[in-house]
Order: C-alpha cells, then sequence, then structure tokens
C-alpha cells in the first residue's frame, strides 16, 4: 500500500477526518477558501439580516422559507410545544444542582424520550416532529436549569414572545429589549448550522443505526459539550475575563504566543479567511456594546483581532464575538456551550431527517498501527 506522509501510513489517511468527503447533503454549504456560508442556497448575510430564527429554522427542516402565512402558522406551533412536562421539570429540580447546563440538556432530552409512546416511529413526518418539538424545548430547559440551579422559581414560556426573546424572558425574568431580543435571535441564526461538524456528523452517524431522534440529539449534545466544539465561547470571555483590560491585552497576547498556547475563538479548521459569522456577530457586538455604553470587552476582543492577524494571520471565527453579545446580555458564561445548542438542534435535526431519508450505515474503518502475532502467555506465567 503507498503512501505519502512518510509515516508509514496509506496515502489519503487525514487525522481527524480533515477534509475527507464524509457524505452529501442539500442542507448547508460552506466556502473556506472564500468566507462564504449557505443555508439551503441562501446566503448567511442575508438570513441574519432579515430572517428570524423561526424562518430559518422552517428553512433548515422544510427546504425552503415560508410565506406570512406558513411562518405564522409555523411560529404558533413553536411555542406552542415550549413547555416541559411536569414529570421532566420534577427530574431537573433533582438533578439541576449536581449537573453542568450540558448535563442537564442532555439527561432532560433522555427523561422526554421516556414519555414518548411513538418513540420507535420511524416515518419521516414523527421525525420532523419530534425535530420541531425539541428544537422549541431546549430553550425552555436551558432557562429552567438557570433558574433552577440559582434557586429562582421557573418562568413558564411566553407564547406571545418569538423563540429568541421569550429565551431571554425565562432566564433573566424580564422581557428583553427590542435590541436584546435581535442579538440572541441573530446569534441563534447564526449558531442553527454549519455543515458536517462534528457533532452534526455525530446526530448523523447515530441516525445511520435507525436510532430514535432523541438518542441522535443526545449524541449532538454529547459532542456539543467538549471544549473543543462547543466551549469556545465560554473559554473566549474566560481568557477576555483574565487579561483584564485593553491596556494589558498586547502583552498577554504576545506571552500567550511565545508560550504556543491558544488564543481562545482564533482560527478555523474550514475557514481560511474571515468566518462570514464572526464578521456579523462583530458588528452585532459593537452596535450592543455601543448602546450599553460599554465597551470594554468589544475593544479587547478587537485588540486581540489585530494582534493575532498581525502575528499569525489568523482570524476570529463565530464564538470570538458571541462571547461578548452573551456577556453584554447579562447570560451567565455557564449558558455558552447550552446557547449553542439551542440553535444548533435545528440544524441536527434537519441533517437526521436527510440521513433517515436516504440512510446507508455510516462505518468507516481504521488504519491499524498496533503490533501483531504476539506469543501467547498463559495467566500463571505472565509476570
Amino acid at each position: 500500500m503507498s503512501n505519502s506522509n512518510g509515516k508509514g501510513l496509506p496515502a489519503g489517511f487525514k487525522k481527524g477526518l480533515e477534509d475527507v468527503v464524509a457524505g452529501e447533503s442539500k442542507i448547508c454549504k460552506i466556502d473556506g477558501q472564500n468566507g462564504k456560508l449557505y443555508y439551503r442556497g441562501y446566503r448567511i448575510e442575508d438570513l441574519a439580516e432579515n430572517c428570524s430564527f423561526e424562518e430559518v429554522v422552517y428553512l433548515l427542516l422544510e427546504g425552503r422559507l415560508p410565506n406570512k402565512k406558513e411562518l405564522i402558522a409555523f411560529n404558533g406551533e413553536l411555542a406552542g410545544m415550549r413547555e416541559l412536562p411536569k414529570y421532566v421539570v420534577e427530574i431537573m429540580q433533582e438533578v439541576a444542582h449536581k449537573t453542568t447546563p450540558m448535563e442537564a440538556l442532555r439527561t432532560a432530552v433522555s427523561a422526554l424520550a421516556g414519555g414518548d409512546k411513538d418513540v420507535e416511529d420511524i416515518t419521516s413526518d414523527y421525525h420532523k416532529a419530534i425535530g420541531k418539538s425539541l428544537t422549541a424545548k431546549f430553550a425552555t430547559v436551558v432557562a429552567y436549569y438557570h433558574r433552577i440551579n440559582n434557586k429562582l422559581k421557573i418562568i413558564p414560556p411566553d407564547r406571545s414572545l418569538s423563540h429568541a426573546a421569550n429565551f431571554l424572558y425565562m432566564v433573566s425574568g424580564n422581557r428583553p429589549t427590542d435590541i436584546a431580543a435581535k442579538a440572541i435571535d441573530q446569534d441563534f441564526v447564526l449558531h442553527a448550522e454549519h455543515g458536517f461538524n462534528a457533532s452534526t456528523f455525530g446526530v448523523r452517524i447515530t441516525v445511520s443505526t435507525l436510532s430514535d431522534m432523541y438518542s441522535a440529539m443526545t449524541t449532538g449534545i454529547g459532542i456539543l459539550k467538549g471544549p473543543l466544539h462547543g466551549g469556545a465561547s465560554e473559554a473566549v470571555m474566560g481568557q477576555l475575563k483574565q487579561i483584564g483590560s485593553v491596556e494589558k491585552t498586547e502583552a498577554y497576547v504576545k506571552d500567550a504566543l511565545a508560550r504556543h498556547d491558544k488564543m481562545m475563538g482564533i482560527g478555523h479548521r474550514i475557514y481560511k479567511t474571515y468566518d462570514p459569522r464572526a464578521r456579523i456577530l462583530k458588528n452585532t457586538a459593537k452596535k450592543f456594546s455601543e448602546s450599553r455604553g460599554d465597551m470594554k470587552w468589544y475593544d479587547m476582543a478587537e485588540k486581540i483581532e489585530e494582534i493575532m492577524l498581525r502575528e499569525k494571520k489568523l482570524y476570529p471565527n463565530v464564538d470570538f464575538f458571541s462571547s461578548i453579545v452573551y456577556q453584554n446580555l447579562g447570560l451567565p458564561l455557564e449558558l455558552d456551550s447550552p446557547i449553542f445548542a439551542v440553535a444548533r438542534i435545528a440544524g441536527w435535526s434537519a441533517h437526521a431527517l436527510e440521513q433517515y431519508d436516504d440512510n446507508r450505515l455510516i462505518r468507516p474503518i481504521e488504519y491499524y498501527t498496533g503490533p501483531l502475532d504476539l506469543k501467547f502467555v498463559p495467566l500463571d506465567k505472565r509476570k
């Protein structure tokens, strides 16, 4: 077997499956060389500027944008699915103080499966119904976790509010301003889908075994929980708080680079130029910071961006400026990864449906590098 990497590995081997085509999809197109992103053929800039999260969910699940009548009906359908069954709330009240929010979300989804008598229904319509239901409920689970964990009274969903505005309301207890609601709504849109990323690919693997939607979504949550995927936004703000001020930023970054430490939220495996989602969120973070009269976090982030571009020719990714949006919204740091899940459930559901509709078991092969034909030693003679 020929190889081209000098390590005895077969030609075409890519660690981490980097640049390996693992399937086909009509849901998302990422052009990493030119910094472009499309959902179902629509430019992310157009969707982020003009569409609500609900419109984007409809687009991902149905394959097209809704008209006004369809959107009104869909908004009402999602709003009517937000509340959690009583037994799930009771489970959360039991586990919230013992778990992280991502663990609580994973537990809640498993519990929802336990209460679904039709969980093994394999029809496309039922899969889509579960995708809608979980998209509606993820925000409620995360908000309830926050309220319970902080010994606050849970706030039931308000069906008169949009998905994004309702999330902020359930977390804080206050109806958000228009600019705050728009900021989190846009963040949801930008995080809703991103091709065969780790969690989405995991969802598709689970579905490929013909397991149920709930199992697929818990797979996604478990993978997103990892700091190399969903935890980057939280790490960005942690790093900014460690730096402390704009004046200390340059020295901190240069010291980090000298130690070969990673600057969180900088660089992306796919994008070789500016992540288009980061460009949009940078503008949102700036406007929102200006509206609050507090530019500290934004100015620090912009300084880091300037240094990393100059020193390493690396650009921010979506997590970099989303962390500042969350901070300005008053959202606790521990909710950064769960908020990612609240948005990405839309993409997970769309990919699950696509996998179900044209399925083949996903089963790659490994390249074995261990020993062979070892001499077997009986138990009583082993040292």
